[in-house]
């Protein structure tokens, strides 16, 4: 009873502290890439459609590998999948730094850095499900909601510190930036050399095809109401609401505030999301849980008209760090949803599921604003995306009456 009532209980745990920090620094790394390259490309090209195809370079890869990788995961030894993975994401770094420096035709370096952006995706891809599934033995059944709660509160920390520190750190040094992303993936690398291993039990017997169960897994999902409804109305708030992805145009071109100011942008959401984690810790969404949630969307469709339109840097700021906070108070239902209405034998099938569309949206989003932008224009295509997030929002209300009146209590 005692690890229960412990709120640092799964910090206690030798192995699960190496896990945090890995996840840390990883996350540090991949946020200075993701402002990095996203600057570099966009001062290239000066094309919104660039920015997309950053997103499609990296999921592409990512989406072909998931299923497969979750597969492999329980065949082979997750920490020597995990540790090749961060490996070659260590590896990313030095070569984004070589192509930049060796490469003087803007066309080929464009090219050269999608194409290690893909090879990033892949790697994410196949290390994820093994990561995942090491978090769970790092800690006991009893101090798993600790250890998530943690998880999710220094991974946030993580990312403003990635996002927020990458614009300073890109004026001071320039593109010898990409080598600080090799060193923050070697000391996660190095972190996560000091977990114990994980030896899994393998049931060759008892396991269905791949395919079988991503189609029971589907199946599932399209079959309940509140599921379903939860991770479309998700999906297409990520898709049509990404105006982050063209926060370097928004830096650059309309808010004049340099690389700097693109970090302090691409934080402003985690910021926003932190202190509405902080919020649902002592007041969770139990009650008029679904009515929450939908209100939660459409004020972050809101958030994305009001952001496309301003033109003052504090206000974006402020609109980012709100639009934040509204997307955390709709992951904690969805993930409730997912806790709540899965049976024990189907969470992984459906988590399958979950992964492909809710983990992919971020990336097909970026793409998508990408062609947005370049049709529509920048500011026009974020205000369209967040009108789309409104009427999904209307009609999810109308179509979804079990979501609508969903309670946890």
């Amino acid at each position: 009873m005692e690890l229960k009532k412990d709120p640092y209980a799964a910090l206690r745990y030798r192995d699960y502290r190496f896990y945090v920090l890995t996840r840390i620094f990883m996350t540090i790394a991949l946020q200075i890439q993701v402002v990095v390259v996203g600057w570099h490309i966009y001062s290239i090209t000066k094309d919104p459609f660039s920015l997309g195809l950053i997103g499609l370079a990296e999921i592409l890869p990512n989406f072909s590998v998931t299923l497969f990788a979750g597969h492999f995961a329980d065949l082979y030894n997750r920490k020597k999948i995990v540790g090749t993975c961060l490996f070659i994401l260590m590896f990313s770094g030095v070569a984004l730094y070589s192509v930049t420096n060796q490469i003087s035709q803007p066309d080929d370096l464009v090219l050269s850095l999608y194409a290690i952006i893909a090879l990033t995706g892949l790697a994410r891809g196949t290390m994820s499900p093994s990561l995942f599934s090491i978090l769970t033995e790092c800690v006991p059944k009893q101090v798993q909601v600790n250890s998530s709660s943690w998880n999710s509160t220094l991974w946030q920390i993580a990312f403003v510190v990635g996002s927020g520190s990458s614009g300073f750190l890109f004026s001071a040094i320039s593109y010898n930036a990409y080598l600080v992303i090799s060193f923050f993936m070697l000391l996660a690398l190095l972190s996560f050399w000091f977990i114990s291993p994980k030896p899994h039990l393998i049931i060759n017997d008892k396991r269905a095809p791949i395919f079988a169960s991503i189609k029971e897994g589907i199946k599932y999902v399209f079959n309940h109401q509140v599921i379903l409804s939860a991770l479309s109305l998700d999906l297409f708030a990520v898709l049509f609401g990404g105006a982050v992805a063209l926060l370097p145009i928004f830096a650059s071109d309309i808010l004049k505030v340099g690389p700097q100011g693109l970090g302090f942008l691409k934080a402003a959401p985690s910021v926003g999301s932190f202190l509405m984690a902080i919020v649902n810790v002592y007041y969770p969404p139990v009650k008029n849980s679904g009515k929450k949630f939908l209100w939660a969307v459409f004020g972050f469709g809101i958030c994305m008209i009001v952001f496309a339109l301003s033109k003052d840097f504090v206000l974006s700021l402020l609109v980012l760090a709100v639009s934040g906070a509204f997307d955390n108070m709709s992951v904690v239902v969805r993930s409730t949803i997912m806790q709540t209405y899965i049976p024990s034998d189907m969470k992984g099938k459906v988590s399958a599921v979950n992964s492909m569309f809710i983990g992919s949206s971020n990336e097909i989003g970026q793409f998508e604003s990408g062609v947005a932008a370049r049709l529509m224009g920048v500011v026009p295509s974020v205000v369209f995306g967040g009108t789309m997030t409104l009427l999904v929002v209307i009609f999810t209300a109308l179509k979804a009456p079990k979501l609508k009146n969903l309670n946890f209590e």
